[in-house]
């Protein structure tokens, strides 16, 4: 039993000997035939004198040598063919990984160690690609989650983050630039929404026109994707925006619902100008992707405008119960306008001021009608009720996520510099100069507007009141402000 074992042990240990250990011991064993009958035949010279061999022993040592030669093809060829098995394994696992162009160049060789020796070159040179775009890979998502951290954090609208999508998109795919269009059903037209490496400069206004016989026009109307490889072709007209597409490019619609809502052109793409299907089909989840924060972003829009638009309205509404300040809201919001642009305010900045004038007192829909149209000063009770409102207004516009910016104006127009204002009694440098500038307007239209308790001041009179108030609000403002009624 012990005897069994021990063969089958040796067995498999030279079944696992390298190709090297195989042939030496086969060249030995098949050494040992030829040196064996030559070493007999040396006995029989030198015990006999002559070699005296009889027909079956001669029969028999031919026999025995050509056994022995056999054997050793046999053996031999059996190693050999291990090896060969192992270049056509390796070139058949080769063909899953490497490229038609690589497979052809290995096959030029018709002999199978060099076929082997190039495999395992090829097989590293890939390995090397491997870690280099591994690396590539690991530089371009930390830019890429570097890039949508910034635009997270300083995205007012979904316009930066479009823009950042654009720009993460076109690097990702070794593109040159990239564009990206929104169509226009209506008009049957597209305009510009963002531009990425190119010195292209753009207007809300500029638009493209769809021609037919384009290359465009057949991606906006099959809304399938399209690769453009060469150079000379007819992609957009008219010239004056020929510039914006530069081929090789690739356009990917923009479609959910199948709702087209525009188009994303990547330009100039790299590594040989050559897309490969896995880029179209992350180019196209990428683009399908856009167009459903686009469409979340426009029905968002419409809701938040539907929104403004009521509040609006409810506003004007609280305005006009009141015949003694009726218009003070688009007074107001006038005056907040006009010192904004004689201040030279940044448009938001001033669109942030008209609208919260038009909300400022909106909080006074939630104060008893006795006590707003009261003839006659208010005691200390209506007084705690009234200074309520600013709050009031606050919570009925916080819920909305674009008209936050008017929180702070709607909650603080009451507030005085010197902290005697309500309903948070700020100080100085705690009321923002946007709020400093609606209080302004909203005490100088109460001062000209007739009251329950006294008629209206004059223009020089209002004015002056303003000026004597140097504790209570920003008399740098003031001036300024005077200087817009005087213009």
């Amino acid at each position: 039993m012990k005897t069994v074992k021990k063969k089958k042990v040796f067995i498999a240990s030279i079944e696992d000997a390298s190709i090297l250990s195989k042939f030496t011991t086969l060249y030995i064993l098949m050494s040992l035939l030829p040196l064996s009958v030559l070493y007999y035949l040396y006995t029989l010279k030198r015990d006999l004198g002559a070699v005296n061999l009889s027909e079956k022993e001669l029969s028999f040592t031919i026999m025995f040598v050509a056994a022995g030669c056999l054997i050793g093809y046999w053996s031999m060829r059996r190693v050999l063919k291990s090896l060969i098995d192992l270049t056509v394994a390796n070139r058949k696992a080769l063909q899953d990984v490497l490229s038609p162009e690589k497979i052809d160049e290995l096959s030029q060789n018709e002999n199978e160690i060099a076929v082997l020796a190039s495999s395992f070159k090829v097989i590293t040179e890939s390995l090397e690609e491997n870690v280099r775009n591994l690396a590539l890979a690991k530089k371009t998502l930390q830019s890429i989650m570097k890039k949508v951290g910034e635009g997270i954090s300083s995205m007012q609208n979904i316009d930066r983050f479009l823009e950042l999508i654009l720009e993460t998109a076109s690097e990702a795919l070794h593109g040159k630039s990239a564009v990206l269009l929104l169509y226009h059903e209506e008009t049957n037209n597209l305009s510009i929404k963002a531009v990425y490496g190119l010195d292209y400069t753009y207007s809300d206004d500029d638009r493209i026109k769809l021609d037919k016989g384009t290359k465009l026009d057949s991606v906006i109307f099959s809304k399938k994707s399209l690769v453009l490889p060469k150079r000379n072709i007819q992609f957009v007209s008219p010239q004056k925006h020929s510039q914006l597409f530069q081929a090789p490019l690739v356009a990917a619609p923009l479609v959910v619902q199948d709702v087209l809502r525009g188009v994303m052109v990547i330009n100039g793409k790299g590594h040989e100008g050559k897309m490969a299907r896995d880029d179209i089909g992350l180019l196209m989840n990428i683009a399908s992707q856009m167009a459903v924060a686009i469409e979340n972003s426009i029905l968002s829009e419409d809701m938040e405008s539907t929104y403004f638009e009521t509040i609006s309205a409810l506003a004007l509404a609280v305005d006009a119960k009141d015949s003694y300040s009726r218009g003070h809201l688009d007074r107001v919001a006038e005056y907040c306008v006009r010192m904004g642009i004689k201040l030279g305010l940044e448009e938001s900045d001033i669109k942030i001021l008209r609208d919260s004038a038009r909300l400022h007192d909106l909080g006074k829909i939630g104060i008893p009608d006795e006590v707003l149209n009261k003839k006659g000063p208010l005691n200390t009770q209506e007084w705690a009720m009234m200074k309520k409102h600013p709050e009031i207004g606050e919570s009925i516009v916080k819920p909305i996520r674009s008209l936050r910016p008017l929180c702070d104006l709607i909650r603080h127009h009451h507030e005085k510099l010197d902290g005697t204002g309500y309903p948070d009694r700020l100080k100085g440098d705690e009321i923002s100069p946007l709020v400093r500038i609606l209080t302004i307007a909203d005490i100088y239209d109460a001062l000209t507007t007739d009251r329950p308790y006294r008629n209206s001041f004059t223009k020089d009179r209002a004015c002056k009141e303003l000026r004597d108030m140097d504790n209570s609000i920003d008399q740098d403002i003031v001036e300024v402000f005077i200087e817009t009624l005087e213009s």
